[in-house]
């Protein structure tokens, strides 16, 4: 096991992870990072409510990209395994 520390909204995350998936995680972090930019307005709201709304935006990213069109059906597989990996990111940071 390796620890990431990871920079979202302004505050730092100790997080751990597999070894070797360091880098991966880091990227996590930075997509919820710039999704709280991208909300913009984010001082003085709750820690807990910035990183939900967050969340709630990548997951309605995911759940568009899963909806089936066409040829670009045969992706499901690999979007649930990306809804995967988000959800155990969330629970490494709730803990």
């Amino acid at each position: 096991m390796s620890d990431v520390t990871l920079a979202i909204g302004g505050r730092s995350y100790r997080v751990a992870c597999a070894d070797g998936e360091e880098a991966h995680i880091r990227r996590l972090g930075s997509m919820i990072d710039e999704k709280l930019a991208a909300m913009g307005g984010i001082e003085g709201q709750a820690e807990s409510r910035l990183l939900l709304f967050a969340a709630l935006l990548l997951a309605d990213e995911v759940f568009e990209l899963k909806q089936p069109k066409g040829e670009d059906a045969d992706f499901a597989p690999q979007l649930e395994t990306l809804a995967t990996r988000l959800e155990n990111v969330a629970a490494h940071l709730e803990a």
